[in-house]
């Protein structure tokens, strides 16, 4: 099994209701990105405004070449409260999730997740989603 090429992970966070101030107060980090339902976006190549259809807050760690997807979540969560109450909390709320995006650079990589990573994630209820990108076609 090769290593993927590159990967990227953000944590996301999904409610009509979510007001990222308070995300950010509850997790004690500030997003990298977010909105409130109803923000307009004016998107960069096209120019169109987008109406957000629901509040978010992301979260994202730096890009890995090749892949590191262990170091992005640890990353990330290392950033934030371990009060697993407050992330009840917020699983009880809102949709949340660890959006992965892996690049492969051939047609058979991989990765693995180390126990801690898998165990920081469950603790917190954090559902962990792949997006797998295919590589060459040799």
């Amino acid at each position: 099994m090769g290593v993927l090429e590159h990967s990227q992970a953000t944590l996301r966070i999904f409610g009509d209701d979510l007001i990222p101030e308070d995300v950010s107060n509850l997790l004690g980090a500030k997003a990298t990105k977010s909105k409130k339902k109803g923000d307009e976006d004016v998107g960069k190549s096209s120019g169109k405004v987008h109406i957000a259809k629901t509040g978010s807050w992301h979260l994202h760690a730096g890009k890995r070449e090749p892949e590191d997807l262990n170091a992005q979540i640890e990353e990330i969560l290392s950033q934030l409260t371990n009060d697993l109450a407050v992330w009840e909390g917020l699983c009880q709320s809102y949709k949340v999730d660890m959006f992965c995006g892996l690049f492969m650079g051939n047609w058979n990589d991989g990765l693995s997740l180390s126990p801690e990573i898998m165990l920081a994630l469950g603790q917190r209820r954090i559902v962990l989603s792949l997006d797998i990108y295919s590589g060459a076609d040799d």
